[in-house]
């Protein structure tokens, strides 16, 4: 099972001016997508789990600042795995994996009694 992930940091919060910068990112909403590109569901798509919350960015320190103009989602996904830590973005990787993996082999399945 190879399992590729994808961070989607496009939703963001700003103040519209810090320090006399103009919408400073101080809040970013994430999104991380685990996608098993080897494993399909009945219906012939990919098995995915997907987790998800925002992350506050410090902005005590202006010095390096990137207009909003010029932001990318890389320079933002970057801001958000720097802020979580590198333990944290690999936990939540590995549980995304056991999630994809239930989802292939469950462990238990809900049925309904007619």
């Amino acid at each position: 099972m190879a399992i590729g992930y994808t961070w989607d940091v496009s939703t963001v919060d700003t103040y519209p001016t810090k320090d006399s910068k103009s919408d400073v990112v101080y809040n970013v909403h994430w999104r991380l997508t685990a996608t098993d590109d080897t494993n399909k569901d009945s219906d012939g798509n990919n098995w995915t789990a997907t987790s998800y919350g925002s992350q506050g960015l410090d902005t005590s320190d202006l010095s390096s600042f990137t207009a909003f103009a010029s932001l990318d989602a890389a320079k933002v996904q970057g801001w958000v795995e720097a802020a979580l830590t590198s333990d944290t973005v690999t936990s939540m990787k590995t549980g995304l994996d056991a999630q994809i993996a239930l989802l292939i082999t469950p462990t238990s399945v809900t049925k309904t009694i007619g």
